[in-house]
C-alpha cells in the first residue's frame, strides 16, 4: 500500500510541476469605462483614445462586433482597453482623466471579445 501512496504522490507532484504557475502580480487586467463617468467625459475619452491615443477602434463602428449595446459606455470600455492592452507595456495606463477603471473580470460578451495582453 505505501509503493501505492508514494507512486500517487510522486505523480501528483510532477503535474504540478508542469502546471504553469502564475507569479504574484501577473493577473490578467481589463481596463474598462468607470460606471460614475459621465458620458460626455466618455465621449472626450473615447475620441483621445480613438485618435491621437492609438486604440483600434473598428470594432465598435456600425456592423462590428462590438458595437452593440450602441452606448457611450460599452464603445469607452473597449476603445480604453483596446489602448491600455497595447501600451500598458510601454507606460500607458488606464486611467483617461478619471474615466476608466481596471478589472480583473473578462468583459468580453458574445462575438466581442476584449484583448488581454500579458
Amino acid at each position: 500500500m505505501t509503493l501505492l501512496l508514494m507512486a500517487r504522490i510522486t505523480l501528483l507532484l510532477l503535474l504540478l510541476s508542469v502546471i504553469p504557475q502564475k507569479s504574484v502580480g501577473e493577473f490578467e487586467q481589463w481596463c474598462i469605462a468607470d460606471e460614475q463617468t459621465p458620458d460626455d467625459e466618455l465621449q472626450a475619452a473615447i475620441d483621445w483614445a480613438c485618435g491621437k491615443g492609438g486604440a483600434d477602434c473598428s470594432k465598435i463602428q456600425v456592423n462590428q462586433p462590438c458595437y452593440l449595446p450602441n452606448t457611450v459606455r460599452s464603445h469607452a470600455s473597449y476603445a480604453f482597453n483596446d489602448y491600455f492592452q497595447k501600451f500598458k507595456n510601454k507606460g500607458g495606463s488606464c486611467f483617461f482623466r478619471g474615466a476608466a477603471m481596471i478589472t480583473e473580470l473578462d468583459p468580453s460578451y458574445d462575438s466581442c471579445k476584449y484583448d488581454f495582453i500579458a
